[in-house]
């Protein structure tokens, strides 16, 4: 690192000594890649990127559960045992032509126990069990769209088999959920299952929250606990409830349908957006994976450099700024402006000086143990971190006779940094043998070379539970008739819990059907007088349920007093809202100017401006069994301490038994009001 101000490079400033090395314990421990060459007996990036990580995962398990070592915390000075927390594995990148690169490094963790945290990580969205959950919200979203609904059923979610799946198809014409088959053999029955599943999940969707939807889907299916058995099974739990909880942000700022949901992670997967949900919470027990960019400003007890096979810049570069002249030049369409060719080599430089900076980040992010890997049979230059080769490589000569090195504990080191080699071949005259070394002449720096044969490399990832204890079979039989025991008093409890909440606490019926009852009103002699008054109308004017509730609409709207072109207004806008045709708007609107011109309509008019007038006022009679009966009055105004309660009717043919129901219907809330005011009503039955 020297002053350039071509490359803009800045000048090397040496750490100053603030303190003594932990005793008995190596500062900068080299890991070699254990298989780096490749099939073409060469050393190369693919053999390196399936190697290393294995690699780093087993020397974290070591460091964590048997090294001993120490390690000092920003708190204090006293050193402590090293723990996942103290860790971090340190990436130049995450991502490389939609491969994810740290999740071979996950995996090595999660396979031998080790807690993690993926800081910053953009590949939640192409994670296996996201696109699966994301193509069921869509199946739910959109039926008709029978390649999603195929996928759907065929995937992890249901599993149902591609042979009944293709029968189904053939004998019925449809996976459509909505044209579920009725009558089909016993070996599709899983297709019809999980297609009443998609039915009744679309049904529902837009009637309560998105999220509920989503734990709907995994409940059913059961998914907690296939995906909790897979591969990195915890890591694909907290990405799918992770989606859960995106759901929930989503309808907190605003969003008010399923289908805004499933086109929002539709758009999310372009962007790449969201990272992948964190198992642990930030200051829990785990090991940090996060990118040099991100530890900027960061320190850590032990930082080990991962995915060394980046590059530390690109072959080409992609831009070329010019200050003085306010210009920058881009690579567009494959095509390159001849000012970005003409200063290839000063842009590729400042790249090259960038990733210098990069390396020496990365370097000193460390407070304690710096893990670096190289390979064991020469530097491999083509990394990121190739400007620290000169600091781990020991002279070519003193490459076979290294110090044995202190603090191991029960670790022995053979000669070799390579495991394995083409056609078994053995170690090189220039291979680093596995010790201690000096490196540099100037300011020399004591360099651990670990043997990776002493790490327990190849661990199979686990698949399962991780307490084998708790499906043992040879439990005590006290202890499993324990667990019987409270497993039936939990079943009992819950049985008796959902045969209580299915009955209903309170026995609710509305007005309408009170008065159809015929029944008696509890705690009520006599109801009140109803009269029965109308007004005329054209035997032309439309009828039927749709025209009753638009006249009822517009007189719940309209002023009291205004009889003129407001109602023909208001008719519109009504008749919008429940598609009615021009002939009931204007038949609907002349309704009720003859109804506001009616005296009873006029008084209620005179007690509006008192204050004394109620509309569309809702009406409760809790009766003496614990009943309700509910009604909403469609008029009531007060007079001279009398309540008048008006319910319109539109029906041109009232028979004598609809009559005397709405006659009954009327007099309930002209009692309901009197219980609650303690003044006396009448009832009017105002027929249209």
């Amino acid at each position: 690192m020297t002053d350039d101000a071509v490359t803009l490079q800045a000048t090397y400033m040496p750490l100053l000594k603030v303190r003594d090395d932990l005793p008995a314990q190596p500062s900068v421990v080299v890991l070699p890649v254990p298989r780096p060459y490749g099939r073409s007996k060469q050393i190369t990036a693919y053999a390196i990127e399936d190697s290393l990580p294995d690699a780093v995962g087993a020397f974290v398990a070591w460091l964590v559960n048997e090294s001993k070592w120490h390690v000092t915390e920003r708190t204090g000075e006293a050193a402590v045992p090293i723990e996942a927390r103290h860790v971090c594995l340190l990436f130049r990148r995450f991502t490389s032509w939609q491969t994810d690169m740290t999740r071979p490094y996950v995996q090595a963790l999660e396979s031998r126990g080790v807690p993690h945290l993926l800081v910053g990580g953009k590949q939640f969205h192409n994670r296996e069990e996201v696109e699966t959950l994301r193509l069921a919200l869509t199946a739910i979203e959109w039926p008709d769209d029978e390649l999603s609904v195929y996928g759907t059923v065929r995937g992890s979610l249901f599993g149902v088999g591609e042979e009944e799946l293709l029968e189904y198809r053939l004998t019925r014409g449809t996976l459509h959920p909505f044209k579920p088959a009725a009558d089909v053999a016993e070996r599709l029955k899983p297709v019809v299952d999980a297609l009443e599943v998609l039915a009744e999940l679309h049904r529902r969707r837009n009637e309560r929250p998105v999220a509920d939807t989503i734990t709907s889907l995994l409940t059913v299916t059961r998914a907690h606990g296939g995906l909790v058995l897979r591969p990195a099974g915890e890591q694909a739990l907290a990405n799918v409830l992770h989606l859960a909880e995106l759901a929930r942000q989503y309808e907190s700022n605003a969003g008010i349908s399923f289908r805004g949901f499933v086109e929002e992670l539709r758009d999310a997967v372009s962007r790449s957006e969201a990272p992948e949900a964190p198992i642990l919470e930030e200051g829990s027990d785990g090991v940090r994976l996060m990118t040099v960019h991100k530890a900027k400003g960061l320190e850590f007890p032990v930082v080990i450099l991962a995915d060394i096979t980046a590059r530390m810049r690109p072959g080409e570069a992609s831009r070329h700024l010019d200050p003085a002249h306010q210009k920058c030049a881009v690579r567009l369409a494959g095509l390159m402006p001849q000012d970005l060719v003409d200063h290839q080599d000063e842009e590729r430089n400042r790249e090259e000086a960038e990733g210098v900076r990069l390396a020496y980040v990365a370097a000193t992010r460390a407070r304690d143990l710096l893990v670096v890997p190289a390979v064991g049979d020469g530097p491999y230059q083509e990394g990121w971190i190739h400007p620290l080769n000169q600091a781990i490589y020991p002279a070519l000569a003193a490459r076979r006779t290294p110090t044995l090195a202190s603090g191991l504990g029960a670790v022995t080191f053979g000669l070799d940094s390579v495991v394995e080699r083409p056609e078994n071949d053995p170690a090189r005259s220039d291979t680093v043998c596995p010790g201690l070394y000096e490196v540099g002449d100037v300011s020399p720096c004591s360099v651990v070379w670990w043997d990776p044969s002493c790490l327990s490399l190849g661990v199979e990832q686990r698949f399962g539970l991780r307490r084998d204890d708790l499906i043992a079979r040879d439990v005590p039989g006290e202890v499993v008739e324990e667990k019987l025991r409270a497993y039936r008093e939990w079943q009992q409890w819950r049985d008796g819990a959902l045969e209580s909440g299915a009955q209903p606490s309170v026995q609710v019926k509305t007005a309408g059907e009170w008065a159809r009852s015929g029944q008696w009103l509890p705690g009520i002699d006599e109801l009140p007088p109803v009269d029965e008054l109308s007004v005329a109308r054209d035997l032309l004017t439309p009828s039927g349920r749709r025209f009753g509730t638009l006249v009822h609409a517009v007189l719940a709207n309209a002023v009291l007093d205004d009889a003129g072109e407001g109602l023909e207004v208001l008719a519109q806008v009504q008749a919008r809202l429940l598609g009615a045709p021009a002939e009931e708007t204007a038949a609907a609107a002349a309704i009720a100017s003859g109804v506001l011109k009616h005296p009873i309509l006029q008084e209620a008019a005179r007690a509006a401006t008192r204050g004394a007038c109620r509309r569309e006022m809702p009406v409760t009679f809790s009766c003496p069994d614990g009943s309700v009966i509910e009604g909403v009055v469609d008029l009531a105004f007060e007079d001279e301490g009398r309540w008048t309660v008006v319910d319109f009717k539109t029906d041109l043919e009232i028979g004598r038994d609809g009559l005397q129901t709405y006659r009954r219907q009327v007099g309930f809330y002209g009692a309901a009001i009197t219980r609650a005011t303690g003044r006396p009503a009448r009832g009017v039955l105002l027929r249209m």
